[in-house]
């Protein structure tokens, strides 16, 4: 199943970045990890993409869905697989 494009801002220990992963694993899709803590550029380009400081920051498509928790509340709602389909 093809899906949009998914990129998602990230540090290898934020633990709210790991739920995002297994939410994304579990919908068996895949998406573009960005290391803000490898490349610090990515920072400033998450914050002026977002507006947000915090990670992770998850865009599906060009739509800006926000952290775990906000991707968390559209799977909640059936929300996250339409989107993905879409």
């Amino acid at each position: 199943m093809s899906h949009k494009s998914i990129v998602m801002y990230a540090t290898a220990t934020c633990p709210f970045c790991s739920l995002a992963r297994e939410l994304l694993r579990s919908k068996g899709v895949s998406w573009t990890e960005v290391s803000i803590d490898v490349d610090p550029d990515k920072r400033a380009e998450m914050m002026s993409r977002s507006g947000e400081r915090t990670v992770p920051q998850i865009f599906i498509g060009d739509e800006h869905v926000g952290g775990f928790d906000d991707l968390d509340a559209l799977d909640q709602e059936g929300a996250l697989d339409r989107m993905l389909a879409a």
